[in-house]
C-alpha cells in the first residue's frame, strides 16, 4: 500500500491531491479542497481497471462545484427549508443557494473550504486525515464546529470515510460525501441499467421544491421499493408523482430498517462490479443525477442527465420541522461519530 501526493495549483490556491493505492491496484484519488473524491479505480470482471466516480476535467472546476462532485458536504446535508430553523427559541438564517432553500451546507460549506490534511499508513491501510473548524456563524450556523474526516483504504477494496465534530456551542451536524458512482467504467454507460438494493421499507415524501412534508411512504408496492434490488430506470420511466417531483428520478431520504448490515449495494451486470454501503447512518438520500445537464467538463466527456448514482449517508434535515425523523442537534461539547464504507467486489454469478 502506498499514498502519493501532489500539489495542484489553481489560481489563487495551492491544493493537495492524494491517491490511496492499496496492494491490489485499487486507487482512490481526492483533493484536500472539498475533500473532493476526483477518482477510483476498481477493476471490472476482466480485470480491467477504470474509474467508477465522477470528476472534473480540470481541478479548477471544483471551486464553482454546482453538483457537488465527490465533496464532502456539511454543516447539514440536505435541504433547510426556507434556510432557517429555530434551536431552543433562536432561530438562525442560512444564505439561500436553492430557490428558496438551504442545500448542503449553502455556499461556504464544507465542500467549499481547503481542508489541513495529515497521511499516515498503517499495517492494515492508508489514509488521510481531513480537518478543518467552521468558526461560529460560518453560512449562518451556531458554534465553533471542529471536524476531522479520515479516509482510509485497505486491502480487501474497503474505502470509508470517518466523521468526527465537536462544537463549543449547540448546533446542528450531519455530514456525508457527495459521489457519483457509475459502476460502467470510465462513464462508457448511463447508470439506468444499475441495480440497487436498499435495506429500505419507507421513504420521506417531497414537495414540489424537494423539502420533506413530514410524511414516511411505505415502498411497498412502488417504484421505490429496493429490498430485493431493482433497476434505476424503473424510476425513471415511472409516473409515481414522487419520481416525478424528483425529475424523473430519485432524490429521497430512504430510511434504513436496520435489518442487514449491508445498507445499500450496487451492481452493474455489464462490468461484473459491485459496490456494497455499510454505515452506522439511519438513512441515505439516492439521487440519480436526474437535474445533470450538459454543462460540466469531465474527464472522460461531457455530463449528462443519469450519469451518476449518489449514496448520502446522513440523519434528516427534515427534523428540524418535523417529528420523528432522525435528528441532526448536537449539543455543546458533545462528540459526533459516523462512519459510512464503500467496498468495492467483484459479481458472484
Amino acid at each position: 500500500m502506498k499514498i502519493n501526493t501532489k500539489k495542484i495549483t489553481v489560481p489563487n490556491q495551492e491544493w493537495k491531491l492524494f491517491t490511496l493505492v492499496n496492494d491490489n491496484g485499487m486507487e482512490v484519488s481526492f483533493l484536500n479542497y472539498g475533500g473532493a473524491i476526483t477518482k477510483i479505480l476498481v477493476p471490472n470482471r476482466d480485470n480491467t481497471f477504470e474509474n467508477v466516480v465522477l470528476g472534473y476535467k480540470e481541478y479548477e472546476d471544483y471551486i464553482e462545484n454546482p453538483v457537488f462532485l465527490g465533496a464532502l458536504i456539511g454543516r447539514v446535508a440536505g435541504r433547510i427549508q426556507g434556510s432557517q430553523f429555530v434551536l431552543d427559541g433562536t432561530t438562525y438564517t442560512l444564505p439561500a443557494n436553492n430557490g428558496e432553500n438551504h442545500l448542503h451546507g449553502g455556499p461556504t460549506g464544507f465542500h467549499s473550504v481547503a481542508w489541513e490534511s495529515d497521511a499516515f499508513e498503517t499495517e492494515n491501510e492508508v489514509g488521510v486525515n481531513l480537518s478543518h473548524t467552521s468558526n461560529d456563524g460560518d453560512g449562518g450556523y451556531p458554534g465553533n464546529l471542529t471536524m476531522k474526516v479520515t479516509y482510509t483504504l485497505d486491502n480487501s477494496n474497503n474505502f470509508s470515510i470517518t466523521y468526527e465534530g465537536s462544537s463549543d456551542q449547540k448546533t446542528v451536524l450531519t455530514a456525508t460525501n457527495h459521489s457519483y458512482f457509475n459502476l460502467s467504467g470510465n462513464l462508457k454507460e448511463n447508470i439506468l441499467e444499475h441495480e440497487v438494493t436498499l435495506d429500505s421499507s419507507s421513504f420521506v415524501e417531497l414537495d414540489e421544491d424537494l423539502i420533506p412534508t413530514g410524511k414516511e411512504i411505505a415502498v411497498e408496492g412502488t417504484s421505490f421499493d429496493f429490498r430485493n434490488g431493482q433497476r434505476i430506470k424503473v424510476g425513471a420511466e415511472s409516473n409515481n408523482p414522487q419520481n416525478k417531483v424528483a425529475s424523473n428520478g430519485y432524490d429521497q431520504n430512504f430510511i434504513f430498517d436496520d435489518n442487514k448490515k449491508e445498507k445499500a449495494i450496487v451492481r452493474d451486470y455489464t462490468s461484473g462490479r459491485e459496490l456494497v454501503v455499510t454505515t452506522d447512518q439511519p438513512g441515505v438520500v439516492l439521487y440519480s443525477s436526474n437535474s445533470m445537464d450538459e454543462s460540466l467538463n469531465l474527464v472522460e466527456g461531457s455530463s449528462r442527465k443519469y450519469l451518476g448514482l449518489c449514496l448520502e449517508t446522513q440523519s434528516s434535515p427534515a427534523s428540524l420541522n418535523h417529528e420523528g425523523f432522525p435528528g441532526i442537534v448536537l449539543d455543546k461539547g458533545e462528540k459526533y461519530q459516523s462512519k459510512t464504507t464503500f467496498s468495492f467486489n467483484l459479481i458472484n454469478k
